[in-house]
């Protein structure tokens, strides 16, 4: 089953169900059914940026070789290799 939604229709989706949990008007079973809904779509759109981060992790410079994105998390760039 392809799921054709955009990141942001997901993230629109999550958001709602966090508000809905949030403001506790909610029966248990649909409160169990949203969470899991919720705690899916917050994994899909975690592997989405992951997809979105190893895809600009490599950027091709002026002279049409690969280097290395610096990333926030290991503040690594191997543009120093020249």
């Amino acid at each position: 089953m392809a799921d054709s939604k955009t990141f942001e229709e997901k993230m629109q989706e999550l958001e709602v169900i966090v508000n809905e949990l949030e403001q506790g008007n909610v029966p248990l079973e649909e409160s169990i059914t949203k969470f899991k809904d919720g705690m899916q779509l917050s994994e899909d759109l975690a592997k989405t940026l992951n997809n979105a981060e190893k895809t600009m992790a490599k950027i091709i410079d002026d002279n049409g070789k690969e280097s290395a994105f610096e990333t926030v998390e290991d503040g690594t760039n191997n543009d120093d290799q020249n």
